[in-house]
């Protein structure tokens, strides 16, 4: 939920600030065709992909401020560790 919850907050957010200035009537393709879809299915696909993108970036936040201890402890206990697990004990 840290990650989500934050992200869907400023989805919202980027929503409303996005559809204030552009109407998705106006919207067209790449190949300059209209978009065929209704103004509520433009506003729900536009959250979902806000929401996506800002969900990565909230998440690119949390595993950036993890510590080197977070990322590099084992979760084994130290006599079932394999040779490969950091901190193995010496044998």
């Amino acid at each position: 939920m840290w990650i989500a919850w934050p992200a869907f907050l400023a989805a919202g957010v980027l929503e409303m600030l996005v559809f204030a200035m552009v109407d998705p009537e106006d919207l067209h393709t790449f190949g300059g065709a209209p978009l065929e879809l209704s103004r509520s299915a433009v506003y729900t696909l536009s959250f979902f992909v806000f929401w996506a993108v800002t969900m990565g970036s909230s998440a690119l936040t949390t595993m950036l401020s993890m510590s080197p201890f977070e990322i590099n402890r084992c979760p084994l206990p130290v006599d079932g560790r394999p040779d490969v697990c950091p901190r193995s004990p010496a044998r």
